[in-house]
């Protein structure tokens, strides 16, 4: 997965460099490939920092900053963007040496570290959005279950749990991880020069003894942090689809205005959700399945073009997702439209649309199950825009 990111090729090939092996500086397409190589994917990269650095920080910065976008979903994207930022700031300029760098030059240090981070933060990504999904699903299939005072302290920490975890699980990248020093093993293509007595050094997240260990390691990478996940999310958006409707025939006629309100914005809310989920199933699922096709056939190496752009486009796309849920939050979501906006025009804040003193008045509410017609009293505090403090924000 990441650590593919790192270390392109298993034991037995040839060591990862700066460029795809086989590419190198040879003839004169060779350095033409090379060169556009280097050049189109260190622009690439500046811009996917650039993006991400902006897009998170100014996320975060909405969320710390703004009362009224700190509910239960934007804990959780906070948490997201906190993690993109650690991968862009460690990990991308770190894959991006390699374009001009042909061996590992970090050390020994790096090597163990650099995958712990690279894992952490993926990690960080997909049990986030496993957990946005158990929410949206409580609060549509059950909403009275989110109505507590302490729902956002809870989330805090389930939120620093799902940290704790990624680097609970990320702790064997560290232990196994290895800058060791690899041989060529093939003959290179026709047209291009490569030196089979040339020894490369190179950062391997897996030790050389088993010829299974990358086979191992790409598959648990993938269920871990892929497949599993997926899975579970599907189960949640099932439920919550079958809950919807079913809603549509079973709520009753007397609903009031501001229950109809409230529904939609969970409706809104899973919908946000399941599209940061759809993008880093996209942005991640190519890097996933190249890992694995590489760890299962590291006995020979593909040189063709085809291939070489395959690597190249499933590494942007990954990085990708690190700057992708600012984009998708800023076009589906009018009120971080809105703050993101204000951020832009130098810090002015967003003119309030009701008075704070109404923002901490109580007014008793009568909300309706979408999963039960039996309406159920409840005390709730009205936020700035009318719904209620745990379901603002997006």
């Amino acid at each position: 997965m990441d650590d593919e990111l790192l270390s392109d090729l298993p034991p037995s090939v040839a060591g990862d460099s700066s460029t795809e092996p086989g590419w190198e500086a040879s003839s004169d397409g060779g350095d033409a490939v090379y060169s556009a190589v280097r050049c189109v994917m260190t622009s690439v990269y500046i811009l996917i920092v650039t993006v991400g650095l902006l897009g998170n920080i100014t996320l975060v910065k909405i969320f710390v900053t703004n009362s009224a976008m700190r509910s239960v979903p934007n804990i959780f994207i906070s948490s997201l963007a906190a993690g993109d930022l650690l991968l862009l700031v460690t990990c991308v300029p770190v894959d991006a040496f390699r374009y001009f760098s042909e061996e590992w030059v970090f050390g020994e240090a790096a090597c163990k570290l650099i995958p712990v981070i690279q894992l952490t933060s993926v990690g960080v990504s997909v049990f986030t959005l496993t957990a946005l999904s158990a929410d949206r699903y409580k609060a549509i299939v059950n909403p009275m279950d989110i109505q507590t005072s302490s729902a956002v302290f809870w989330t805090c920490l389930k939120a620093v749990s799902i940290w704790l975890l990624s680097v609970l699980l990320a702790v064997p990248e560290a232990i196994f991880s290895q800058v060791v020093f690899l041989t060529p093993s093939l003959t290179p293509p026709q047209g291009h020069r490569h030196n089979t007595n040339v020894t490369f050094v190179n950062c391997v997240p897996y030790p050389l003894s088993n010829p299974m260990h990358p086979k191992i390691h790409s598959v648990m990478i993938f269920l871990v942090y892929f497949l599993i996940p997926l899975a579970i999310i599907s189960v949640y958006y099932y439920h919550i689809a079958r809950t919807l409707v079913r809603s549509a025939h079973d709520m009753p006629g007397e609903v009031s205005e501001h229950t109809k309100r409230q529904m939609e914005t969970r409706k809104r809310l899973a919908k946000i959700v399941l599209v940061l989920v759809g993008l880093f199933a996209v942005c991640w699922l190519p890097n996933h399945v190249l890992y694995m096709y590489r760890s299962f056939h590291y006995q020979r190496m593909d040189l063709s073009l085809a291939h070489l752009l395959v690597t190249l486009l499933a590494r942007v796309l990954s990085f990708s997702s690190s700057c992708a849920n600012p984009f998708a939050l800023y076009l589906l979501s009018e009120s971080f439209r809105r703050h993101f906006n204000s951020q832009l025009r130098c810090g002015r804040g967003p003119r309030p649309e009701r008075q704070a003193s109404y923002r901490h008045s109580t007014s008793h509410i009568r909300l309706t199950s979408i999963k039960k017609n039996t309406p159920t009293a409840a005390v709730i505090a009205p936020t700035t825009n009318g719904d209620t403090t745990r379901e603002v924000a997006l």
